[in-house]
């Protein structure tokens, strides 16, 4: 590993407890994130030649604290004196400072820095922003490539996120235990909406963007955390048996390969590996949740050596515990998949169609529709089904598989009439 590349990856890993411990010090994020880049600057200069510290991470708050402190020293002398009230105080305040900085657990620094993230207030797509900026410390350039939108443009979108992080006056106090567990939920849903940005890219090339690896390493980070937490456990192997198909969900072409058609000769063995024991330590807590049955469901694919030793009736009754857990029309539709496989097509297909109304905007409604539609040889409502699922195709590769099924029924509705 070369010099630079071992001081990078000191900064990444580091990066999360630095600013958590920095914005509790300054209460500020723009503040915090300024003092963690000069403390970066810094760590460039001097680990070079020193080496590198003993714990980056204190060394990069220590560092940046100090920083932080000179820039408000500085900016205070072109503003006025406070009130003599404030001056004559007597409170031993560097004693207060020091306690705020080291007083609580560096994981409650960590939760609350991904909480900041994913605030109530902030759009799905903010909250994804402002994560990979803060905590991951992608650049705007990289941020804004992955979204299709110009770097100023996300510049604008991850500065009004903090202003309205700002402006919303979250507490700073260490969590109680009922306000942490609701804010590990909160996290972990943001960590699954990054993973899904990168995963449902839809592209080949943007299918491996910094998304699915930030949100692996941030759920990893989370797990080390709470180790106890089943559910992180659950979030964790999901994403980690997501992502070791990434290269069979692709073919040469650029065409996107359903899960029956892959080459499961390609899945990452390792990312399922390690999948595999955090879900049957999730499973021995006995306190299920959904990412933990979403997260046993894609097992059951994982241990399938082929697609035809596929367990559908578990899977199905996987979807029925989910539903259950957290009912959803899109859950009822990944189910409708189990039952076409178990029952047939007219049996999904009465599944789905009460959904008609809450999913007529969902890519994958229509799609799936059409497919049962060709299975049971009615090729007309088809047809409208897959045109539908193209008008609402978010990608060139999702609409280029749908065609392939256009182009496969016309095929056998041909060779029907001859």
């Amino acid at each position: 590993m070369t010099e630079l590349a071992w001081i990078d990856l000191a900064l990444t890993s580091a990066r999360p407890q630095a600013m958590g411990a920095l914005l509790r010090y300054f209460r500020d994020l723009d503040m915090a994130e300024e003092a963690y880049q000069e403390a970066c600057l810094r760590a460039l200069k001097t680990w070079p030649d020193k080496g590198p510290p003993r714990d980056p991470a204190a060394w990069l708050i220590f560092v940046g604290r100090n920083s932080g402190i000179d820039q408000v020293r500085k900016r205070a002398r072109h503003q006025p004196l406070p009130p003599e009230e404030v001056l004559s105080d007597l409170e031993d305040t560097e004693r207060d400072l020091a306690d705020r900085l080291d007083g609580a657990h560096y994981r409650d620094d960590i939760l609350r820095l991904l909480f900041v993230c994913c605030h109530k207030d902030l759009p799905a797509t903010q909250q994804i922003a402002l994560a990979l900026r803060i905590v991951s410390g992608l650049s705007v350039r990289q941020i804004a490539r992955a979204f299709l939108v110009s770097e100023a443009a996300m510049e604008q979108r991850i500065t009004r996120a903090k202003a309205k992080v700002g402006a919303a006056g979250i507490p700073f106090e260490t969590p109680d235990a009922v306000a942490r567990a609701e804010r590990l939920g909160l996290v972990a849903a943001m960590i699954y909406l990054v993973f899904n940005e990168g995963y449902s890219a839809g592209v080949p090339d943007k299918a491996d963007t910094p998304f699915c690896a930030e949100a692996i390493r941030l759920a990893r980070l989370l797990l080390k955390l709470f180790p106890a937490e089943p559910e992180i456990m659950g979030l964790t192997a999901l994403l980690l048996l997501q992502h070791s198909r990434l290269a069979a969900r692709f073919d040469k072409d650029g065409q996107i390969v359903l899960l029956e058609d892959q080459d499961r000769s390609l899945w990452d063995r390792s990312l399922i590996d390690e999948a595999l024991v955090l879900i049957d330590k999730a499973i021995r807590h006995r306190a299920p949740g959904a990412f933990q049955i979403q997260a046993a469901i894609a097992a059951l694919h994982a241990r399938a050596k082929t697609a035809d030793e596929t367990d559908w009736l578990e899977i199905d009754l996987l979807y029925q515990t989910l539903e259950r857990l957290q009912p959803s029309p899109v859950v009822r539709l990944n189910r409708a998949v189990a039952v076409s496989k178990r029952e047939g097509p007219e049996a999904a297909l009465a599944l789905i169609e009460p959904l008609a109304d809450k999913l007529n905007g969902y890519f994958y409604f229509h799609g799936l529709r059409g497919g049962l539609l060709k299975q049971l040889g009615r090729y007309g409502e088809a047809h409208e089904a897959f045109d539908r699922a193209i008008a609402l195709a978010t990608s060139s590769a999702e609409a280029a598989h749908i065609r392939q099924h256009l182009d496969s029924m016309q095929r056998e509705r041909t060779a029907a009439e001859k």
